[in-house]
């Protein structure tokens, strides 16, 4: 009988000990995560705002399934265009598995193509007296992957940024006057991001100048050519920036690594040509590299 008592007794400790252990092995297993949103300036003359609404985001943890970010408070809307030139918004913190995350997706209050005209969008472009609509491509139901990778450590944290190129992502639909959103964002981890910020050393009187960061010997003459229907023009850059009045630039949340810049010329909103390429720029984590640039004549 004792005996028996006995094995009761260290099977209950045993079994206590296992649960707290797992307790214990979920409590480490969780991570904050900090996400930020940031754009790259769009080029299109009297534009006032590119406004996102965001419904949802869902992660996936690498080897795992995707998953709904439960915390995230949504329908929220954002200007791009107040989010240039390094500006960010806090779209939460979030306490999620640790682990290694293979990517993130992001869901749109938007419209589907060819669903008929649309009575307040949740995606759109603003002008000083009008709003236009932005349309998705039929289909798009799982949301929009970013491009990137990022870990969450066990009881840390990490803060990353998704860079919405609004330059990339908004097209123009044929000549039918609506425009299309094709969402292009990637993902960087602050702490490993650097820029690149310089002047134009001689502005053109007439017309504007912007500036495109290409990862080195990426870029090619066919980048700056006639874009097909719903494409962009230099889709291979990484980033960009129009040039303020003062020749001022930045180019942010850049990987580690060479990048070349690409010098386009622009008259309104009409590409002209490509000025030059500066060459291997070096960008380090945490640092912002300096690079003025004199246009050719």
């Amino acid at each position: 009988m004792k005996k028996k008592y006995v094995t009761h007794i260290l099977l209950f400790a045993l079994m206590t000990l296992v649960i707290f252990t797992g307790c214990k092995k979920d409590e480490m297993e969780q991570g904050n995560l900090w996400l930020y949103l940031t754009d790259a300036p769009i080029d299109m003359e009297g534009l006032e705002g590119v406004y996102i609404t965001f419904t949802g985001i869902s992660y996936q943890v690498e080897g795992e399934s995707w998953q709904s970010m439960e915390d995230f408070n949504g329908p929220v809307i954002f200007n791009l265009l107040e989010l240039t030139g390094g500006e960010t918004a806090l779209m939460g913190n979030f306490e999620v598995p640790a682990g290694h995350y293979t990517g993130l997706r992001f869901h749109l209050d938007a419209t589907q193509w060819g669903m008929g005209p649309v009575n307040n969008p949740g995606c759109f472009l603003k002008y000083e007296n009008d709003s236009i609509p932005l349309f998705v491509p039929s289909g798009e139901q799982t949301g929009y992957k970013a491009v990137g990778q990022f870990t969450v450590p066990a009881n840390g944290s990490v803060d990353i940024t998704a860079d919405f190129d609004a330059r990339k992502s908004v097209v123009k639909a044929g000549m039918s006057g609506l425009y299309l959103l094709k969402p292009t964002i990637r993902i960087t981890v602050n702490n490993q991001a650097g820029a690149i910020e310089g002047k134009i050393l001689n502005m053109p009187e007439n017309g504007s100048v912007v500036v495109y960061a290409y990862e080195s010997d990426t870029y090619t003459e066919e980048e700056a050519g006639d874009p097909e229907e719903g494409e962009s023009r230099f889709p291979g850059a990484v980033t960009s920036y129009k040039a303020e009045e003062t020749g001022d630039f930045i180019l942010s949340y850049l990987a580690p690594g060479s990048y070349d810049l690409v010098v386009g010329l622009y008259e309104e909103d009409s590409f002209v040509s490509v000025n030059k390429v500066e060459e291997d720029i070096e960008v380090v984590s945490g640092e912002t590299t300096l690079h003025d640039i004199e246009l050719n004549p």
